[in-house]
């Protein structure tokens, strides 16, 4: 039974590929329907303090862009890319490494990655190089974040198992 649920899950997720966006969620929700109705698998309960977390975050971050802190980060990290156009690619991950540690989400440095390829490109530096490891050093950015979702994650879960984890620890 278990390669006919593993076979339906890769069926919807190569349909849902195949027509992407909210499509792909529909399949989701399809697929799990299928399993439920069909095999009478019980589903899991949804998780939804991982839910709430990501909503503050996403909450905080729109509100950081509506009241204009985030294109305040991005000017100043803008000037200081500039400044040592040299360094662009060292500088260039710091600095969305930095923004992403702040603001808790990879999605901030956005409106940064077109200012790390406008001063590599007119430094004569092929963009790619500093705009790959400016993405990766965001990512690395949410496990360094203490508003991210995923170090709240951790903590919770921690705290579920009465472990002795801090959040410096995670950091």
């Amino acid at each position: 039974m278990f390669w006919v649920h593993l076979l339906l899950l890769l069926v919807v997720i190569f349909i849902g590929i195949r027509y992407g966006g909210v499509a792909f969620g529909l399949l989701g929700g399809l697929g799990v329907s299928v399993l439920v109705f069909v095999f009478g698998i019980a589903p899991g309960t949804p998780p939804v303090s991982v839910m709430l977390i990501i909503l503050a975050v996403v909450a905080a971050s729109a509100t950081l862009e509506a009241t204009g802190g985030l294109d305040l980060l991005v000017r100043h990290a803008e000037r200081f890319l500039r400044r040592y156009p040299n360094m662009i690619v060292y500088l260039g991950p710091i600095c969305t490494y930095s923004l992403t540690v702040l603001v808790g989400t990879g999605h901030s440095v956005y409106p940064l990655l077109p200012v790390i390829y406008d001063v590599a490109y007119k430094k004569g530096i092929r963009p790619e190089r500093p705009l790959a490891v400016s993405t990766i050093a965001s990512q690395m950015g949410i496990t360094g974040s203490p508003i991210a979702a995923a170090a709240a994650v951790v903590l919770a879960t921690a705290a579920d198992n009465q472990l002795d984890i801090g959040l410096i620890d995670i950091l």
